[in-house]
Parts: structure tokens; sequence; C-alpha cells
């Protein structure tokens, strides 16, 4: 078993506490320890990072594309393998492959190359069915003409994975009432997105199970000084989770910042969205037949609807941090530990520790990724990296 140590590293512990001179020792998929550059036996095989941060792999909940790849359009595992390899330029080294509102066959498809490929592709652990159960007034891009009830081919499909490997994002006013509660009671993670509910039907759905929102304030009722709404209901709640889009065209950066400040720590992921043009020199792509294209950034529609997004997840840091100011532990625990306890596998993913996955990120000072390193083997290293 390959045995090797990344040294003369620093890295923050779960206290912000920053930690120089130090040494991550990999053995196999895993780490093995940590410690203190003095401490480190001298037999080890060094690879010296030149005194850089050294952080968890990057966890992304919402992937709908990368790599110049649409699970869409391509709901294969060679599609699956394009868009993870055009996420590790972005530090994300796990994610959900998401498929948004399309017809029975095409979820069938990417359900079994999703099962297929957490078999065989590191880092995919499950996959998140953004629809089609939603509510076309809140639809935004998605298909209008297969956005439908939740039925029985959904209920089958939901049976072809163990149920943790699904992230399910409704509507919850077009279910029947009790619906959310069976999934849960499944295993089932169910999210509230493209939604028009309001803020009682919201607290019925909580008290169901509900444990997540699909992209906050985004193709949801909004709060309003006497109606809460989604969103209100959704930062009220200590319990439930909430994706963020942190690009700079979803969100105001105010709406952000206090967005953070006001949902309870440790229930804020970010999220990319990411469409096809991630990790990828293509600036359009096919979405329903119809071009998508990206201008400074911005993935909309001829119309200029927005369609997904051009970001990244080192992307989305460096804004909580620049633009938001946000400490920088946090943000990094936003895009690695806290998807990680929202999955339930934060026993081995997103933090720095022994026997954990060794999915991780070599930062330089303005946090662009360097090298990233997926169950211990090196997928990405930057042209311009000092390493």
């Amino acid at each position: 078993m390959k045995t090797f140590a990344l040294s003369n590293c620093h890295y923050f512990d779960a206290h912000d506490q920053r930690h120089e001179q130090q040494a991550i020792i990999i053995r196999g998929q895993h780490i093995a320890d940590i410690c203190p550059m003095a401490m480190l036996p001298t037999d080890i095989k060094r690879i010296d990072v030149g005194g850089q941060l050294i952080t968890p792999g990057f966890i992304d909940i919402q992937v709908n594309g990368g790599g110049g790849v649409m699970f869409n359009e391509q709901p294969t595992i060679a599609g699956i393998e394009a868009i993870r390899r055009g996420h590790w330029s972005g530090g994300t080294t796990a994610m959900l492959p998401t498929l948004i509102t399309t017809d029975h066959t095409t979820m069938h498809q990417a359900v079994s190359a999703v099962a297929q490929a957490i078999e065989q592709v590191p880092g995919v652990l499950g996959i998140h069915l953004e629809g089609p159960h939603l509510n076309v007034a809140k639809r935004g891009v998605h298909a209008a003409h297969q956005v439908r009830p939740f039925d029985p081919l959904t209920q089958q499909l939901l049976q072809q994975l163990p149920p943790e490997c699904y992230l399910l994002t409704v509507a919850p006013e077009q279910l029947a009432a009790g619906t959310i509660a069976q999934l849960v009671a499944q295993g089932i993670r169910v999210s509230a997105g493209h939604t028009a509910a309001d803020y009682a039907q919201i607290q019925a759905a909580l008290q169901e199970g509900l444990s997540c929102f699909t992209h906050l304030y985004n193709a949801m009722t909004p709060m309003q000084s006497r109606a809460p709404g989604v969103v209100g209901a959704a930062l009220e709640d200590a319990h439930s989770y909430c994706g963020l889009i942190v690009d700079g065209f979803h969100l105001h950066p105010t709406v952000a910042k206090l967005a953070i400040c006001t949902k309870a720590r440790g229930k804020m992921l970010l999220v990319t969205d990411a469409m096809a043009v991630v990790g990828s020199e293509t600036r359009q792509f096919t979405l329903y037949g119809e071009t998508i294209y990206v201008d400074h950034g911005r993935c909309a529609k001829a119309d200029g609807t927005l369609a997904g997004s051009a970001l990244d997840m080192a992307t989305a840091v460096r804004s909580c941090v620049n633009t938001l100011a946000l400490s920088l532990p946090e943000a990094l625990r936003m895009a690695s530990l806290y998807p990680a306890q929202f999955l339930g596998i934060a026993d081995r993913y997103g933090q720095l520790a022994p026997n954990y996955r060794a999915d991780l990120l070599l930062l330089d000072e303005q946090l662009n990724v360097q090298q990233t390193w997926l169950a211990g083997e090196l997928v990405f290293q930057a042209s311009r990296s000092r390493v």
C-alpha cells in the first residue's frame, strides 16, 4: 500500500486554529495521520507543498454538468466521468450528478448510470433528481411539458439505488399529504425547490421530514413582511439545510450574506448548479434542444432567463471570503464538512483526520486550486503550481 506525506503545509482545525509546518500522511486511499514536520518519520516519502493550504476536497450536491457535458444530454457513466473530471480544477472531489426535469426513460438511464458509477467511479455519491415533480409556475428553465405529478414510475425509480443515494427536489405543494413522510421513511432525502408553496405548506413539509432547500431564494416564494414564504420558513428552521449559489448572479451579495448569518450554523451549503461549461473551453451548450450561452460568467437562455451556472466550488469559496467577508474556515466547511453532514457521510468525508478519505486540495494564497487529490491519487495539477 502506497504511503507518502504532503509535507510543509498548513491547515485549519475545527476551532479555526491555523496549524503551520504540518504533514498529512496518506496511506492508500485514506489519511493515516497528521503531524508537525518535526515528528514526520524520516522513512516516509515526502512531497513538499511549499507551505500552502491543505483542505478537504469539496462536495457538491447539485452538478448538472461539466467538462462539456450535460447529464440530461448524456445520462451515462461516460457522461458522469466527463462531468467529474471537469470539476477537479474547481476542487470538487465528490458530487451528486444532477438530473433536471425530463422524461421517465432518461431518468431511468441516469439512475442506472449512477448505480454503475457508484461502484466504479470514485467521488460519485448518488444522484440528485431535481424534478420532475415541481410547480410549473416556478419551473425556471425546466421543461414545462415534462413537469408532472408524483407517480408510481418515480416511486419505482427510487428503489433502484440505496435510499441514502437519492436527493429528490420537489415542490411540496404539488405532492399529496404524507408523500414526503413516506419518502423520508424509506431513507430518501427530500428538498424543496421550484416551488410556489406558502409558509404553512413548507411548515407542513418540514413536519413530514423535508430536510433541504434547493438553491435558496431562486425559484421559490420570497420572504415578505406579512408572508414569510419558502425563504422565511427555510431560514427560520434550525434543522434543515439550504443550498446557496454564490456566483454573483443568482443572489445579490448582501442577500447571500444575510442568509448565511441568519441560518443556523452548519446548515448552509455551497452548491454550484453547474452546467456543461464548467471545466470546459466551450461557452455554450444545449438543453432541451435550446442553446444556452455564457456571457461574462452568466449562464442564460437567449431571452436572459438564468440557466444554471458556470460556477465551480473553489470560485464559490473565494466569493464567500472576498465578497461576503466570510471567514475562510467557515467558507471551506460550507463546501466540505457541511455537505458531508447533510449526506450522512461526515464520518469519512469532509474533514482532515486519520481514517478519512484522502480527498484533498492544495490551495494557494488566492484560494486557487493548485492540486486535487482523490482517494490518495493526484488527479489535477494547475499549470502554475509551485509544487
